[in-house]
């Protein structure tokens, strides 16, 4: 397995900041121990306007709205942008943001075929729980 690095740098509503570094064997769970960390201490990611001033926000709420659980793709999400927005857009732009909400924690990825497959980490998280 690749050798991967992640790092999570947080702050709280009273202005702590909070950086996490996982290097090494970066898994699913090691992730998901970081989030309950996070859980236990209370921080939050803070509350996103419904503004929708930049092609990242637009693509995120496409990912929330259409794609709470379940996976997705990027090809999914450009053709959902397309339709919601009217714009066109290229699937470069969509994959470059996905791969940086991957980078953030925002959502998990997997290699499925030729593509990679998204899901949010939060939905990740509630169905491991369950399981």
């Amino acid at each position: 397995m690749a050798r991967k690095r992640i790092r999570i740098d947080l702050e709280d509503n009273d202005g702590a900041r909070y950086n996490f570094s996982l290097d090494g064997n970066v898994t699913k769970d090691k992730m998901l121990k970081i989030f309950e960390l996070m859980d236990l201490m209370n921080i939050e990611e803070p509350e996103q306007s419904a503004q929708l001033d930049s092609i990242g926000s637009k693509i995120w709420n496409i990912v929330d709205k259409y794609h709470p659980i379940g996976k997705f793709t990027s090809s999914k999400i450009l053709q959902k942008y397309e339709d919601e927005y009217e714009e066109p857009i290229k699937l470069s732009v969509v994959s470059t943001y996905l791969s940086r909400f991957a980078s953030r924690g925002r959502v998990v990825r997997e290699k499925q075929g030729k593509e990679w497959a998204y899901q949010i980490l939060k939905i990740a998280q509630r169905e491991r729980d369950s399981s």
